[in-house]
């Protein structure tokens, strides 16, 4: 079936997340004064991602919600109970500083402007409508696609095939018509591939390269100009595959 529509994470596939996480969580540390409890800036800011990484687990499994996960990462973060109100309030002066370093990856337009008319677009990620749509609006690219679907709405979070699906019945296409982009191995490449859609797995840096070998199903592509020639060439029946 040719691939009539693609499907896109956001964040560390088309916005820059961890350059701006990291930046402006060093820009807050030093702004609250928090950075005397560790070695080098670089220890607090990969604690700041364990945590990140382990409420957000929480969040995606439903133990938790929106707004739950972000006190929490707060809580764990300082060592301290804080209320609802205090956790809040650090966590919107850190957004302050987030939100300063946005920015799209340069292969980002390009692509989409390459594939504007031969390809419809939506997005499919596991945060919520709220902080994705005003995120994709001041990146100034909300318009490129037709539909937005978040796991905080959907109630199911990648890699779960209904995540996937939903994705597929916005667009009322099978997902053998859908291809679906983003950065994570197992949660968007094996995720999306175990669902049925062509899966595109942007590897940028190699950070995952090697670790407990690649995934199966997904093409592997290092940047978002092979994307186009992928679409053109789907492997999935029986042709060489474009991973490497």
């Amino acid at each position: 079936m040719t691939v009539r529509a693609v499907v896109w994470d956001v964040d560390d596939t088309l916005f820059d997340y961890t350059t701006a996480d990291r930046a402006g969580m060093r820009a807050h540390l030093v702004a609250e004064g928090l950075l005397d409890g560790y070695a080098s800036v670089e220890q607090a800011l990969a604690r700041w991602r364990e945590i990140t990484d382990r409420q957000w687990a929480r969040f995606a499994a439903g133990e938790s919600d929106w707004e739950g996960q972000r006190r929490d990462r707060v809580r764990e973060f300082l060592g301290e109970p804080l209320g609802d109100a205090r956790a809040d309030a650090w966590f919107q002066r850190y957004l302050a500083h987030y939100e300063a370093g946005w920015a799209l990856f340069p292969d980002v337009l390009p692509a989409l402007d390459a594939l504007a008319e031969s390809h419809r677009h939506a997005v499919l990620s596991n945060s919520s409508v709220h902080n994705q749509e005003r995120k994709l609006r001041v990146l100034g690219v909300r318009d490129r696609f037709e539909a937005l679907l978040c796991a905080a709405e959907l109630g199911v979070s990648k890699p779960a095939a209904e995540a996937f699906h939903a994705a597929c019945r916005a667009l009322g296409l099978p997902p053998g018509q859908v291809a679906y982009v983003g950065d994570h191995p197992e949660i968007d490449g094996r995720g999306a591939a175990d669902a049925g859609l062509l899966s595109v797995w942007i590897d940028r840096d190699g950070t995952h390269t090697g670790v407990g070998g690649p995934p199966t199903g997904p093409h592997r592509i290092v940047s978002l100009a092979e994307l186009p020639a992928v679409l053109r060439a789907d492997t999935r029946f029986g042709a060489p595959s474009t991973f490497r």
